[in-house]
């Protein structure tokens, strides 16, 4: 294992996804990718603008916290901002980095997100080719 993308979005369940990435990462020796992805509004002409709710900057300060606590932890981290579906982000950023491992939190969902199966880490594990490893 050479290359693990961590997918990290500031929540505790994220915040467990990165402790599991940190421990990989020292038993392997292996680079780690960060990255949050900033959602942007669907429009009739593909991607809109940005959420005000969840703006970029918010995504920047996440990385930054991601990689700060990676060093606490003793592992250096390239972080790799990202926008537009989560979900597809990650996927092109791990085939971009060529990541042998994904890494990423698993969040509770509401009943109707469970029915209209909204869930991230759901469908980057059923979208991947490659390993994922989900932190509860």
């Amino acid at each position: 294992m050479k290359t693990i993308l961590l997918a990290y979005d500031g929540t505790e369940q994220s915040k467990r996804a990165l402790v599991r990435a940190a421990e990989v990462a020292k038993a392997f020796d292996a680079a780690v990718h960060v990255t949050s992805v900033a959602p942007m509004r669907g429009s009739a002409h593909g991607m809109g603008p940005y959420d005000p709710s969840d703006p970029p900057s918010e995504h920047t300060q996440q990385l930054e916290a991601a990689q700060a606590r990676l060093a606490e932890e003793g592992v250096v981290a390239l972080l790799a901002p990202a926008h537009g579906d989560p979900v597809e982000a990650i996927l092109e950023i791990a085939d971009k980095v060529d990541a042998d491992l994904i890494v990423l939190g698993s969040h509770e969902r509401s009943l109707i997100e469970r029915a209209l199966g909204m869930s991230v880490s759901g469908a980057v594990t059923r979208k991947a080719h490659r390993d994922v490893l989900i932190a509860h």
